[in-house]
């Protein structure tokens, strides 16, 4: 017994002791409900300190935003004064892989002179499991698309197709893995024009969630 106790005392030693590197990564829920905190957040930190300090602090270090042409958000943040105040912003629908490390928010803002239009966030859990966003573009509309009465979320499945019998299917066929649950894509032009895309995969196959398509300009 004392023997068993020291081996298993040795083993959390070891650890504890074993470098960062070493260490499982961390593993998480698929939980849109941190990701609605996260927004709600944001746009709390953004009244309180500033729109672009908010951006700058919820960044990770590669994200990238359309401004209406896709850059380095560090760098086009970088010593950039903020409004004097900043537009309001609230997400609709969050969708979330199934993994819980990559997400993917939708919903409207609201600017101080009362112009409106909408956004797409995706986000991406950092080494400390916090939220950090990767992408963000947000474009004007002539009138504000319809709010939900409740924010909604939806989470991937990780549920692969079975293997149909006989030899294995080729690469090109092999079912996605579950953390390629959620797909998301920013084709920008030089004008600004812009077509972002995101898919949930379904069990079998992906759906399309969210479609933004933006003029030049915008």
């Amino acid at each position: 017994m004392r023997a068993r106790v020291a081996l298993l005392t040795l083993s959390l030693l070891a650890l504890v002791a074993a470098p960062v590197s070493a260490r499982p990564p961390l593993r998480f829920q698929p939980d849109p409900s941190s990701v609605i905190a996260t927004e709600i957040a944001f746009n709390r930190l953004a009244k309180q300190k500033g729109q672009w300090t908010a951006f700058r602090d919820t960044a990770a270090d590669d994200a990238v935003m359309v401004v209406p042409q896709r850059v380095l958000a560090k760098d086009w943040l970088k010593g950039r004064d903020d409004p004097p105040a900043p537009m309001n912003w609230s997400p609709s629908i969050v969708y979330v892989g199934c993994d819980g490390n990559l997400a993917a928010s939708t919903g409207n803002w609201t600017a101080t002179d009362g112009s409106v239009g909408y956004f797409t966030t995706i986000w991406r859990r950092d080494k400390k499991g916090r939220w950090k966003w990767i992408f963000d573009h947000r474009a004007p509309l002539a009138s504000p698309r319809a709010a939900p009465e409740f924010l909604t979320g939806k989470v991937a499945t990780c549920k692969r197709p079975p293997r149909p019998d006989g030899p294995p299917p080729g690469n090109n066929d092999l079912p996605p893995p579950p953390d390629d649950s959620l797909l998301w894509s920013a084709d920008v032009a030089a004008d600004g024009s812009r077509t972002v895309n995101v898919q949930l995969w379904n069990g079998s196959g992906y759906d399309a969630v969210i479609t933004d398509r933006v003029g030049a300009g915008s």
